[in-house]
């Protein structure tokens, strides 16, 4: 995705709560991000990262339905991190299936999951750190988090982190053979079904019959 400011983002930082009353007032098709407290909002995603997304989303769903029903998956999850000056809005969450009428943001999510975009590998201002990085650590914090995903969208690469009895295991994941398995949501699958329909890994043809 590419990245814009708005003319109050150029003219003062804000903080976590002025963000959020902010954002309240902004059609819900625009997309905005606090990073190092500038709001930034995002321009569409590109096709292949929508794609991937909604794999994301599909595949976890399936797998709750017989894991765990009392979970559910969602794109664009609105979550208050208590980050401070960072409100980043994950691609992909998995939630408590029990939620409000017209809610628009949850306190806790059990799966937080990136799929990378050009934007993400911008410098956070007033660090060395890039966006992705620093979403990935507040993902991490998230004391109710046990798996974070960064997943590539330009090659079939994956970062999983996943929460274990002795701390956080971290495992790169390269090549559409490679295998996902994510116990505490059910989930066991290859690589390439997240990339499914992607220029990286696009359906076959369906030949006519006669």
């Amino acid at each position: 995705m590419n990245v814009r400011t708005s003319d109050v983002a150029r003219s003062e930082r804000m903080s976590g709560p002025a963000f959020r009353s902010f954002q309240a007032r902004r059609p819900d098709h625009e997309q905005w991000e606090l990073i190092g407290g500038v709001p930034t909002m995002m321009t569409p995603p590109t096709i292949a990262h929508s794609r991937i997304a909604g794999n994301l989303e599909r595949l976890l769903n399936d797998a709750l339905a017989r894991h765990d029903p009392s979970r559910l998956a969602t794109q664009r999850l609105g979550i208050d991190l208590g980050s401070g000056d960072y409100k980043p809005e994950p691609d992909v969450g998995v939630i408590d299936a029990d939620y409000e009428a017209g809610q628009r943001f949850v306190e806790r999510a059990y799966l937080l999951a990136e799929i990378v975009s050009s934007t993400d590998n911008l410098q956070v201002p007033g660090t060395a750190e890039r966006w992705i990085d620093v979403k990935r650590q507040i993902y991490l914090d998230h004391e109710f988090c046990d798996a974070v995903l960064i997943i590539e969208q330009e090659r079939v690469e994956m970062r999983a982190d996943v929460r274990t009895e002795n701390g956080w295991g971290s495992h790169t994941l390269v090549g559409p053979q490679a295998e996902l398995e994510l116990r505490a949501s059910g989930l066991r699958c290859s690589v390439a079904d997240l990339y499914e329909g992607t220029p990286l890994q696009p359906r076959r043809a369906r030949q006519n019959r006669l």
